[in-house]
């Protein structure tokens, strides 16, 4: 049976040139970077290195790089850290609906510890539109936070002009860059962010591995008490093999950048044109322009995401029905729900995300096993069966 991985959205896999990269700091080159012996000075020196790379990757700074354990940890680094520091100033914060569990649970928890919470809707695409964000703009707002693109229906956020409007009020602006940086092109002067997530994974480097990007001269407050690696900013002994490989894979992410968003954007469009042609009663959803090059997602209505995934799965096909982190919750999906989709729509969900290994073949597996198991599962839906004998609950 073919094997296809459509998940990239979830994790990518390690490049070869990265876990070569690495392999020597999980062997002799095990030293403490905190060290002033020769040991400490190698592992140090990759540190370093890698620091450099990742720098590059966005147009930061070095010593604007925190390392980080995940993209969940800069996240939440980044609103609890940044919205801390800023208090003696006011408590409210901005957040939009459709943000990652790790910044939206991060500002719910600030709620908890007296902030206050606002949430900006977004449109049918799941586009934010800048002038809501200055609507919900108050006098004791100190933090907003918007990401860069959603992983789930893969819009792309117009960050530019939000930055815009905070920089007019001097409010800290921060955006979750995870399914961007290494991705597509990120660059923190241009979009005139103060603070910038992302993840080693997302783009062919380890897991476990983060990275905070903060504007030289903004105040965030640690989260972990201990020493004073990363500056003084976040405490812990480095994990030295994954920043080494999050650095590598930075430096190659930047250098294959054009090639793999042509590739990965022509698999795409296929699959969203397509897919919805041999398989009717199919919402694609997502910007149809402003998306992710890996992103094909889509709903299908009258039956369920998991079924669906499942019944792929035994095909060897990949996929998810949303973001990995809350796939178990079995919960129609709070992004879909924001951009105006009904509970039982939602609960079709599907996403496929592209990746550089894959092919045009792997396309045409998916537009061969996929028609048959949806029109398996309809056979089973009372939705669809009431649907047909009524024509109505369609979309």
């Amino acid at each position: 049976m073919r094997k296809v991985y459509l998940d990239h959205a979830a994790t990518t896999p390690l490049l070869p040139e990265v876990r070569e990269a690495m392999l020597p700091y999980l062997d002799e080159l095990f030293g403490n970077p905190s060290c002033l012996h020769d040991w400490g000075d190698a592992a140090r020196e990759a540190m370093d290195t890698a620091r450099e790379q990742v720098a590059q990757l966005i147009g930061a700074g070095a010593d604007e790089i925190i390392f980080t354990g995940s993209g969940t940890e800069s996240n939440n680094f980044a609103v609890k850290g940044m919205a801390l520091a800023q208090q003696s100033k006011g408590k409210h914060i901005i957040v939009s609906a459709i943000e990652h569990f790790s910044v939206l649970h991060s500002a719910k928890t600030l709620e908890k510890w007296g902030f206050k919470l606002t949430e900006v809707p977004v449109d049918r695409y799941g586009m934010v539109d800048p002038d809501e964000v200055r609507k919900r703009i108050r006098k004791d707002t100190v933090l907003v936070s918007i990401m860069h693109a959603n992983g789930e229906v893969g819009t792309i956020e117009p960050i530019e002009e939000i930055a815009g409007i905070t920089r007019e009020h001097n409010i800290p602006f921060h955006t979750d860059a995870i399914v961007t940086a290494g991705t597509i092109p990120v660059n923190v002067q241009e979009l005139g962010v103060d603070a910038l997530s992302l993840a080693g994974n997302q783009f062919y480097g380890p897991k476990g591995i983060g990275a905070l990007y903060v504007r030289k001269g903004v105040r965030i407050m640690p989260l972990l008490d201990g020493g004073v690696q990363e500056g003084g900013r976040r405490a812990g002994t480095e994990n030295v093999p994954a920043v080494v490989g999050l650095g590598k894979a930075a430096e190659l992410a930047k250098n294959d950048m054009a090639s793999r968003v042509k590739h990965l954007s022509h698999l795409r469009e296929r699959l969203l044109a397509e897919l919805p042609a041999r398989i009717d009663h199919m919402v694609v959803t997502g910007h149809p322009e402003n998306r992710l090059p890996g992103n094909a997602s889509f709903c299908v209505e009258f039956i369920e995401g998991e079924s669906m995934l499942m019944l792929l799965n035994s095909q060897g096909v990949a996929v998810t029905s949303g973001s990995a982190c809350t796939s178990r919750a079995l919960k129609a999906s709070h992004v879909l729900i924001a951009m105006g989709l009904s509970h039982e729509i939602a609960q079709g969900s599907v996403l496929f995300t592209f990746g550089i290994d894959n092919a045009e073949e792997d396309v045409d597996y998916v537009l061969e096993v996929m028609p048959p198991i949806v029109e398996r599962l309809r056979q089973m839906s009372p939705l669809y069966a009431k649907f047909t004998k009524t024509g109505k609950g369609g979309h």
